[in-house]
């Protein structure tokens, strides 16, 4: 299996905290490519910055690479897909990572129920 991290899981990821949960662990551990997107990247920069964050961005790059996971470029496919997909969630950065998973495809990992109605690629954890 192919899997996109959501932003908050791989955060949690590399932070080691207890909010990813045992079944979260196991279908990354399990997965045969795991992915990290430049968006998440980019969402997490922009929390930190705004003091919504306790985060080093720099940090999370570097950990990419380091946990074996293998970072995801925001490309115009993906950006374009985002026309295509439900009004469902407002958050930019859910939806464009839901729309680089469709694009790919790739499983894409998430904690967040809402986002389980775009698509079957979703698992909620």
């Amino acid at each position: 299996m192919r899997l996109l991290l959501d932003t908050q899981l791989y955060i949690w990821a590399v932070m080691d905290n207890r909010k990813l949960t045992k079944a979260a662990r196991k279908i990354i551990l399990d997965a045969d490519d795991v992915f990290v997107s430049a968006a998440s990247i980019w969402e997490a920069a922009i929390k930190a910055g705004l003091g919504k964050l306790d985060a080093d961005v720099n940090l999370l790059v570097s950990e990419i690479e380091s946990s074996g996971f293998i970072e995801l470029p925001v490309r115009a496919a993906h950006a374009a897909m985002v026309r295509n997909l439900p009004d469902i969630h407002r958050d930019p950065f859910d939806r464009l990572l839901i729309a680089q998973a469709v694009s790919e495809p790739l499983r894409f990992i998430t904690s967040d129920e809402y986002l389980a109605a775009y698509s079957d690629l979703v698992i909620t954890v």
